[in-house]
C-alpha cells in the first residue's frame, strides 16, 4: 500500500498522522467523514486538502483496521 500522502513527524501533531504534513490529523479528516461529510464538502471547507488526501486517509483507516482486533464488552 501506498501512503505517501500519510505523513508522520513528531514535530508534527505530537507525531499523529497527518495529510502530507500539514497541521491536519488523518483523525480529524476521519472524522468528519464519520459524522457525514461528504468529500466535496470537506474540500470546499479546506481548500488546500485534495480529493487523493481523502482517498488515501481512508485506505489507511482500513488498513488498520485490517491489523487491529478489538474484542468489545458485551
Amino acid at each position: 500500500m501506498k501512503l505517501d500522502r500519510i505523513t508522520v513527524d513528531p514535530t508534527v501533531c505530537t507525531g499523529k498522522p497527518c495529510i502530507r504534513g500539514l497541521r491536519f490529523p488523518v483523525c480529524r479528516l476521519l472524522g468528519l467523514l464519520a459524522s457525514g461529510e461528504t468529500k466535496e464538502t470537506i474540500l470546499k471547507s479546506y481548500p488546500y486538502l485534495e480529493a487523493a488526501d481523502i482517498d488515501a486517509a481512508l485506505s489507511y483507516a482500513a488498513y488498520l483496521a485490517e491489523e487491529e482486533t478489538v474484542e468489545f464488552a458485551r
